[in-house]
């Protein structure tokens, strides 16, 4: 790998360390202000709604300036959202901007991989990016559980810069600030990236026409017997994964008694299972082997639903490790898969798009239901349950899908032999 990808694993590493301990600060924030329960998933809910809105448009963005400069832009937005947050604005409100920020910054990041690196690195650099990120949520989670715990607060707010007022007065305020001077040093790293040279034709700006050409992408991804099952699997994985974080935080509440910066911790656990995963999976399945890992999709949603019958934190650190390993290890070759079939099939920054589009689709689908089952006071090993079988069933129908499209791939080939 060269110099420059390491500068975007920085970058990336920063920008989504900040991402999710602003999260964990978020929630504080609306525990302070005495909000419902229901809330607490909404922020997600709020957070990947720019995906989906701005999904026709950002591609186009991504693709009409250097990849390094993109970025740039767009992790000042998500300053801008911290920001709103130290001024009073109501954390869904400030995150949404924060996520508004990071719609725009993805079909950069994953983009400029297709453009520094040729196709047979891609697994391998998918590995290392996913690895990171994973390794920047358990952080991230663990910085914003620490920066929202009483006792470091207070110490953080002993600090005074000698004839200057800060106005930093209450725990929240401390928490932001170092919040965004870790977006600050993302910005840093930003700068950095080198510019690739890779230049695309002349960018729509017709917001009609780029909605209309964001659906002949999408198309044409679903259409492929490749890309349906990739997209199929990463879309699932992401909506899975982001109601996974609100059921640890509530079974961690539940079942284990923690408060929410021990909860955090838990969220972290979990990504550790994913970073091991997603490291074995890059040293281990190459582009071709990619489709190979999906019975893990299965098996990953039936251990979910051991949760339910652990009461103990030190058989919740094993069990989420592993519940981590087999997300990380089937989603990083179906990821590359994914990234190669849209780099052919369409450019880099729409397939990030549409690929976004449809993994954010579900996230807000899966966060809206789990936001509907809270309000209903389910209890939480029967959302557990639920939540686990639908991991497992669905996955069980993308494999017959495959399995089908193999066939009909194999039949046309025989036709094709026999008229030959």
């Amino acid at each position: 790998m060269n110099r420059g990808f390491y500068t975007i694993m920085a970058a990336q590493f920063f920008s989504s360390l900040a991402d999710n301990a602003l999260l964990i600060a978020a929630i504080a924030l609306l525990t302070v202000m005495k909000s419902p329960a229901w809330m607490t998933p909404l922020l997600k809910l709020f957070f990947v709604l720019s995906y989906v809105l701005l999904a026709a448009f950002v591609g186009a963005f991504a693709d009409s300036l250097p990849k390094g400069r993109v970025m740039f832009i767009t992790n000042l937005i998500k300053i801008v959202g911290c920001g709103m947050m130290f001024f009073d604005v109501h954390p869904l409100i400030a995150y949404a901007v924060v996520g508004f920020g990071a719609a725009a910054y993805s079909p950069a990041k994953y983009g400029i991989l297709t453009e520094l690196l040729p196709p047979e690195k891609l697994v391998a650099a998918n590995g290392w990016i996913e690895g990171l990120t994973v390794i920047s949520i358990i952080l991230g989670t663990v910085m914003g559980g620490a920066l929202v715990n009483a006792q470091i607060s207070a110490s953080l707010l002993t600090f005074d810069f000698p004839l200057i007022d800060t106005g930093i007065d209450t725990a929240a305020e401390s928490a932001l600030s170092m919040i965004a001077v870790t977006y600050l040093l993302a910005a840093g790293f930003n700068l950095k990236i080198p510019d690739t040279g890779a230049r695309y034709p002349h960018q729509e700006r017709n917001p009609i026409k780029l909605v209309a050409d964001f659906a002949t992408c999408f198309n044409t991804l679903w259409k492929d017997r490749l890309g349906q099952i990739s997209l199929a699997v990463t879309t699932l994985f992401w909506g899975a994964g982001a109601t996974l974080q609100f059921i640890v935080l509530k079974w961690a509440e539940s079942s284990l008694k923690l408060p929410l910066d021990k909860a955090a911790i838990l969220q972290g656990v979990t990504a550790v299972g994913i970073a091991i995963g997603a490291a074995a999976a890059a040293r281990m399945i190459p582009l071709k082997k990619s489709l190979s890992v999906m019975p893990l999709g299965v098996a990953m949603g039936i251990i979910v639903m051991i949760m339910t019958l652990v009461n103990s934190i030190w058989v919740a650190y094993p069990l989420l490790i592993l519940i981590g390993a087999l997300a990380g290890f089937y989603v990083v070759p179906m990821n590359a898969l994914l990234q190669h079939r849209g780099h052919v099939l369409l450019s880099a920054g729409h397939s990030i798009a549409v690929q976004n589009f449809n993994e954010n689709l579900s996230v807000l689908t899966m966060l809206v239901l789990y936001a509907l089952m809270i309000t209903l006071n389910l209890d939480i090993k029967i959302i557990i349950i639920m939540f686990g079988s639908f991991v497992s069933g669905t996955m069980l129908l993308v494999m017959r899908r495959h399995a089908a499209n193999q066939r009909e791939y194999d039949s046309l080939h025989l036709i094709g032999e026999h008229k030959h």
